[in-house]
């Protein structure tokens, strides 16, 4: 064949593949998170986060899973290794592959040698638990027929949508594999799950196993698959495991399809898993039915089921939801987990729409509920965060139940990628954190520097660095907090009048701004050199709930910024919260103390005694004692 025949030919055939690519990422969201592998933390609050999450949690999150048999059912499963299955739970496989995911995101922040070889280690123990045919599952295959436990039955699958979690593990290896091939370029982990989704793909479907599974994860796994391979199976069998969901119980949203449900109810991490993977559905498919849905169900999250520090789960008997208005606090459940799947939940939410509120919604969860959920040092962790004390209360070093710690290790390397999205002539900032980004434009490479105060003041200096001038628009998100707002609902409101307003200055000049979504928004030609500084006011709010929440009735609680303040016993004098009491109209006064717990704005003022407040991500970490979020009003 002569070289120019085979040129043309290779030219067709590129032509092809690049319309293929092309096709493939148009069936995604308009709006697209800048990766946290373009984007490097320089700020001292969450940068010393990571670096705690990758030098202490995720190697003592790894030690937990040897000793307590996490591991060795890997090793078990795949022969090389004697004994019974050695953990508790049938579920305990999908805490390694949660870890090794966040242990995947941390090597492209912290480049370690020695990790990057022990996870090819673990990805080897996998591949020998993994049967021939794709089935990953080590109760099962370690225990063959006595598997029959109450979890599972008899055959693979007989109690998928029940309490089997097989297709739950799944979802997490797929995250896992997907993470790692990121991360490392080798096909070694991706390969094991795409045997294993080929495998379910062979399974399950209709006219084949017509069942959903008993806790969501697969769909989001699923999705992240197609996403990195272009298998169109698994997007088609994301969906299926949706639309096959309906004649169960509310506990695990099964109770009618999911595109008629129009209210969370039952247990929330997997309510919310559930809703991020009808986001990302919709943001392929086009779905509508699947954007009435979790639209309506938001709305009623936001109008009566989430706690002031975005917390979500009120009722631990099924840790989830309970009736609107029940938001009680020495009993909230706010789990771990399910603050990440609120996160994760609402951040596609804001891909699809571009509305800011469910930014909102993502940094009141993120910087309290979350955070809150392991300790400074790394190596604690709450599974519920209380909003009330009485001195019981500790992080625990590991749980029978891991999902929360193993959830943490790998959410908190992957923060930096929820600060800034685009979508080709937009660039979106989100959240206020000192950071260099690496952003791709239809028409221009940009250089984003941010260097902010946040969280403990306002003001956020952005120099632009396009590669050429070009013309584009930056959207400066205005929180909420920031013009007097709680959360875009009457299910909390400020008693405090808002006298300040942001401000946005560019090259020194003060700019007049449209607003559109909750967005300050400036188009113009770029040029290198160009700096942007907003300011938002960080007024101190002091916060009620709505009449229909018995718990608050006549407290108050107090929030600056993004950050929700608590009153501590050991910042009190008499060491004593439960008798203090609050007059919305008290000044308070703010102090940064760089030495205590990291580095804190502490709130102090005077009411029926003197107080101070810290923020409640902070509470916990110095003895057992009361602590509370809401205070008695003084009114």
């Amino acid at each position: 064949m002569k070289k120019p025949v085979i040129a043309l030919i290779l030219l067709a055939v590129l032509f092809i593949f690049t319309s293929c690519q092309e096709e493939r990422n148009s069936k995604d969201y308009k709006i697209r998170p800048v990766s946290f592998t373009k984007v490097d933390l320089t700020d001292n609050f969450w940068k010393s986060r990571l670096e705690t999450n990758n030098r202490v949690t995720i190697p003592f999150a790894f030690e937990q899973c040897e000793e307590t048999g996490r591991l060795k059912n890997f090793r078990v499963a795949g022969g090389l290794e004697e004994g019974g299955f050695s953990s508790r739970y049938p579920f305990d496989d999908s805490d390694v592959f949660k870890i090794m995911e966040g242990a995947a995101y941390s090597l492209q922040e912290f480049p370690d040698d020695s990790l990057d070889a022990y996870l090819d280690t673990l990805i080897s123990w996998i591949a020998a638990a993994q049967e021939k045919d794709g089935y990953l599952y080590t109760y099962r295959t370690i225990l063959g027929e006595e598997a029959d436990t109450g979890w599972v039955g008899t055959q693979r699958w007989e109690k998928v949508n029940h309490h089997s979690h097989e297709l739950y593990n799944l979802g997490h290896m797929y995250e896992a594999a997907v993470a790692h091939y990121n991360a490392t370029g080798r096909r070694n982990f991706l390969d094991i799950a795409i045997k294993s989704a080929d495998l379910v793909y062979q399974d399950f479907g209709k006219g084949k196993i017509e069942k959903y599974p008993g806790h969501q994860e697969i769909e989001i796994g699923l999705v992240r698959l197609y996403r990195t391979t272009g298998d169109e199976r698994y997007l088609e069998l994301a969906r299926f495991f949706l639309d096959t969901r309906q004649g169960g119980d509310s506990y695990n949203q099964a109770h009618e399809s999911v595109t008629q449900q129009r209210e969370a109810v039952g247990h929330s991490v997997r309510a919310c898993y559930m809703y991020a993977g009808m986001a990302d559905v919709a943001s392929m498919t086009g779905d509508l039915a699947y954007i009435q849905a979790i639209d309506s169900i938001w709305n009623d999250v936001v109008s009566g089921k989430l706690y002031i520090t975005g917390g979500i789960g009120s009722v631990g008997s099924h840790e989830g939801f309970g009736e609107p208005y029940d938001l009680p606090n020495a009993t909230a459940y706010c789990e771990t987990c399910a603050g990440i799947a609120n996160v994760l939940w609402n951040h596609r939410m804001f891909l699809l729409t571009g509305d800011s509120k469910y930014i909102d919604i993502l940094e009141r969860s993120l910087y309290n509920n979350v955070l809150s959920g392991v300790a400074l040092e790394g190596n604690l962790f709450f599974y519920p965060n209380r909003l009330e004390s009485h001195g019981k209360d500790s992080r625990s070093e590991w749980f029978a139940c891991a999902c929360c710690p193993s959830n943490i290790s790998r959410f908190i390397p992957s923060v930096q990628g929820y600060i800034y999205a685009e979508d080709d002539r937009n660039i979106y900032v989100n959240l206020y954190v000192s950071s260099l980004a690496d952003i791709e434009l239809k028409n221009a490479k940009v250089k984003l520097i941010q260097k902010s105060l946040m969280p403990w003041e306002g003001e956020s200096l952005f120099e632009i660095e396009p590669d050429k001038p070009a013309t584009f628009t930056l959207r400066f998100r205005v929180p909420g907090w920031a013009t007097g707002e709680v959360i875009p609902s009457d299910l909390y409101t400020t008693l405090n009048g808002f006298e300040n307003q942001p401000d946005i200055f560019v090259n020194g000049e003060k700019e007049d701004f449209l607003m559109d979504k909750g967005y300050a928004v400036i188009e113009r030609q770029w040029q290198a050199g160009d700096k942007v500084e907003v300011f938002l006011p960080m007024e101190v709010l002091f916060i009620t709930a709505h009449e229909k929440v018995p718990e608050d009735t006549g407290k108050v609680a107090i929030q600056r910024g993004p950050l929700v303040y608590c009153a501590e016993w050991t910042d009190q004098a008499d060491s004593s919260v439960m008798n203090l009491e609050i007059d919305p109209s008290t000044a308070i006064s703010t102090d940064f103390n760089p030495d205590l717990l990291g580095g804190l704005v502490m709130l102090q003022g005077s009411g029926n005694k003197d107080f101070t407040m810290i923020p409640y991500y902070a509470w916990a970490h110095r003895g057992p004692g009361e602590m509370a979020v809401w205070i008695k009003s003084g009114k």
